[in-house]
């Protein structure tokens, strides 16, 4: 492709080490569309002619069926998709497709094909994350009333429900999501027309180039349309918070799952064995989702790292945006439609949920919370009380409501009968009224208001 400048080709390795078709293959139909659209302004502006634009055209549609039918060859001595394509279709039509090329750079054009495959993963990742919620919203809506211990530091600290357990994780997704709806926001400018680095002097449109694409406008700056990576930097940063937040229930469903819980059950779908254990039911798919978070977080990482120290404008070290790019879209997918699956499919055991609600003295809040309503006392103060009150507890080896009325009021005489109405996990998690709190009636309104929402 520049036989006129070098007399010699690469040396083998350095063949190896330049060629991106190996993985930009994956381009193809992004290469191949905007080529077309960029074929097609340059005939409406009479810079080629009607007749070689036909054919340019119909040469790329062909060399698009063959790449779908399996029967294109892809060539690593041709370095990467746009050159395979560009020498198809010289085979395929002859002269008319050294036109092409002309008022365009690989420069403007990888940034443009990588563009538009990044907006179209961030699409259907959305559209999995939606998923993925309703996933969650279903299981809290079958779960509002399910009460279980809320944890900090993992250790038990309120009851709760399992239905607003779930709804945080909807809570954290639709972030997710907005962060990505914010990402393609950013992207959808198009650099095609930006040539290599200076822009043309060919009389071409961009604004058409773009609106056939359905980019909404054309990059400004022609020097930062193609040097620009902060796109896919924003889509793999986005990727590793989600990636994180799978990664988090994920840690929850495999603890869950435990001997030591039981909180949940996974069907044989979503388990595996023991090669060796006949008794084990390994949450693996869970496993699997934590771990994969590291190859997400990894990409970005690697990526960052590609561009600090990158001058104006291309350099061939941007070569390394598309593996990254490529393997953490990957798993995020496959990571999303997983968790989603796994969500439908866990059934709560509401026995041990509730049963795990009888240890670390729940409620002790909500006493303290009585002894400042009832007997008006300053919440520091009813804080030490009810301090004294579960150390008694914790001595006699009960739960609080297992003490007698005189056993309390010999740390504070003014308790009364009623504060064992507060006692209760039941009534602790129905007195949670408040926006956001995990009251079943709160709970059944936030999956409705989160239906509303995200779905």
């Amino acid at each position: 492709m520049w036989g006129g400048r070098f007399a010699a080709g690469p040396a083998e390795v350095m063949e190896r080490i330049n060629a991106s078709i190996g993985f930009d293959k994956r381009l193809y139909a992004q290469d191949i569309a905007g080529s077309k659209a960029h074929c097609a302004m340059l005939v409406h502006q009479r810079i080629i002619s009607q007749e070689d634009g036909a054919a340019i055209l119909a040469g790329l549609d062909a060399i698009l069926s063959e790449i779908e039918a399996g029967q294109f060859e892809f060539k690593a001595s041709l370095e990467d998709i746009h050159m395979n394509v560009e020498a198809r279709l010289a085979e395929l039509i002859g002269e008319p497709a050294g036109r092409l090329h002309t008022a365009r750079s690989r420069n403007d054009q990888v940034a443009t094909d990588v563009r538009l495959w990044t907006r179209a993963a961030v699409d259907s990742l959305e559209n999995s994350l939606r998923d993925l919620q309703a996933a969650l919203i279903g299981q809290a809506e079958a779960e509002a009333d399910t009460v279980m211990p809320g944890y900090t530091h993992l250790q038990a600290a309120q009851p709760v429900t399992f239905g607003h357990h779930m709804l945080a994780y909807v809570e954290m997704l639709g972030r997710d999501r907005g962060r990505l709806q914010d990402c393609r926001r950013r992207m959808n400018e198009s650099p095609l027309g930006a040539a290599a680095l200076a822009g043309t002097s060919f009389d071409i449109d961009r604004q058409a180039t773009a609106s056939a694409l359905d980019f909404d406008r054309p990059m400004a700056n022609s020097m930062d349309a193609v040097s620009d990576r902060d796109y896919v930097l924003e889509f793999l940063s986005a990727g590793a918070i989600i990636a994180m937040h799978l990664s988090r229930l994920s840690e929850e469903i495999v603890l869950w799952c435990s001997a030591g819980f039981r909180f949940v059950e996974l069907s044989d779908a979503f388990t595996t064995g023991s090669s060796i254990m006949p008794q084990k039911r390994n949450p693996d798919a869970a496993e699997l989702i934590r771990g994969k978070a590291g190859r997400v977080i990894g990409a970005l990482n690697s990526l960052l790292v590609v561009m600090k120290g990158l001058p104006m404008t291309y350099g061939k070290d941007m070569q390394e945006d598309k593996e990254p790019l490529f393997d953490a879209a990957d798993t995020l997918q496959l990571c999303v439609t997983a968790m989603t699956g796994m969500v439908a499919d866990m059934k709560a055991n509401r026995g041990a949920l509730k049963a795990a609600t009888a240890h670390g003295f729940l409620t002790a809040t909500d006493l303290a919370d009585w002894l400042v309503r009832v007997l008006d006392m300053p919440f520091r103060r009813a804080h030490h009380v009810t301090g004294s009150i579960v150390k008694l507890a914790e001595e006699r080896g009960c739960g609080l409501s297992d003490l007698s009325l005189a056993d309390m009021r010999e740390i504070e005489p003014g308790i009364t009968e009623d504060v064992f109405s507060v006692l209760t996990v039941e009534n602790a998690v129905a007195s949670r009224t408040s926006a956001g709190g995990t009251a079943p009636e709160r709970v059944r309104e936030a999956a409705a208001a989160a239906k509303e929402r995200f779905l």
